[in-house]
């Protein structure tokens, strides 16, 4: 009789992980990737890997500024990674933040070289905020309403849409060119200062910060409390599900849309208007992209966004910063960022799934 053997690997799914033990995994797999970047940087630069450790830190926290750069850099990538949330939640794959970003930035821009000195400062200011939501939130909605509509790809179409954004901008940024040939705008309203967000407390970054807190909490309890969160996790779960209980899919998806482009919008508004002052076609710098493994990474819940925004930011800073310090180039930074998030995203196996050897002959009997 012929006799079978079980594989000496099998992988089975986890049950529900307690949250103390996945960001345990989470934790290893950071240590880990330390351990690698360390081992790589040493072999490079025949440093002390301990001196590395540091410079990672100082990055972040090596002073008053940088540690203002850093909430800054972390308040800006969760205001998208919270706009995102909710389509992700319903199963929506949005994949045009950067794109709505961009539009909420250009509308800022209209407003700040077309309005600057015909209303006061502070018209202009609610206008901005204004125009960049409204902008947003049209850039969201046109793939959403193809997709209630006609069952269109949405990962396609708002990746599409990014690119149709950066043309706008590229065009516009051409439009408003100073001085002209320059093929930039520059800083906007220099001198006079119209448009640009007040600081709070002397610090030209606490407003964003601010904001990005208040979006954070709003979203937690729209998410968890409301009936549109309820409704948005329904659909999620299952299109025919909601449908049977009677919920309206197609108004679902346009007005969970329209909801994250008005935020991702608003983003866009913080970095033209509070932080860079001026527009570029690469002004939103990725995090479009990297606040999908945000809102991934923390399961779409808002409250632990904050530490996955934390946590990548401070790697990136501290990446960049060994390559400042130890005189190598930015791909290299971009090498050692890599190598983390690769441990980061696999680590999420390990939480999932369960790797199982197979026992000998004797611990079977």
């Amino acid at each position: 009789m012929h006799k079978t053997h079980s594989p000496l690997i099998h992988i089975t799914k986890r049950s529900v992980l307690p949250w103390y033990a996945s960001w345990g995994i989470r934790g290893g797999a950071i240590v880990a990737a330390l351990l690698v970047c360390a081992l790589i940087t040493t072999l490079v630069t025949g440093e002390n890997p301990i001196q590395v450790y540091i410079t990672i830190v100082k990055g972040s926290f090596g002073s008053s500024r940088r540690i203002w750069m850093l909430l800054q850099n972390i308040a800006i990538l969760l205001c998208v990674s919270l706009a995102l949330t909710p389509a992700f939640k319903m199963r929506f794959w949005n994949l045009g933040g950067e794109g709505q970003m961009l539009a909420g930035g250009l509308a800022t821009t209209a407003c700040m070289i077309l309005l600057a000195g015909k209303v006061p400062n502070w018209a202009l200011i609610a206008l901005m905020v204004v125009a960049s939501v409204v902008a947003g939130a049209l850039w969201g909605t046109i793939p959403a309403i193809f997709k209630a509509r006609f069952n269109t790809n949405e990962t396609l179409f708002t990746l599409m849409m990014n690119y149709v954004a950066v043309q706008l901008v590229a065009y516009f940024i051409i439009l408003w060119e100073v001085p002209k040939g320059a093929g930039q705008i520059g800083i906007i309203n220099q001198k006079t200062e119209l448009g640009w967000l007040p600081m709070l407390g002397g610090q030209k970054y606490l407003l964003n910060v601010l904001v990005a807190v208040l979006i954070c909490v709003a979203m937690y309890v729209y998410l968890k409390y409301s009936k549109h969160g309820y409704e948005i996790a329904v659909v999620g779960e299952s299109e025919r599900t909601a449908r049977y209980i009677g919920i309206k899919v197609g108004r679902v998806i346009i007005r969970t849309m329209l909801l994250s482009g008005a935020i991702c919008g608003l983003t866009g508004m913080l970095l033209v208007g509070g932080t860079e002052h001026t527009l570029t076609t690469t002004i939103t710098a990725g995090r479009g992209f990297t606040a999908v493994m945000v809102s991934w990474l923390a399961k779409f819940n808002p409250l632990w966004m904050v530490l996955t925004s934390f946590l990548l930011v401070f790697l990136e800073r501290g990446a960049g910063q060994i390559a400042t310090d130890f005189g190598l180039s930015a791909s290299f930074a971009d090498i050692l960022t890599g190598v983390i998030l690769f441990f980061i995203i696999g680590s999420e196996f390990f939480i999932s799934y369960k790797i199982n050897f197979r026992k000998s002959a004797g611990k079977e009997g």
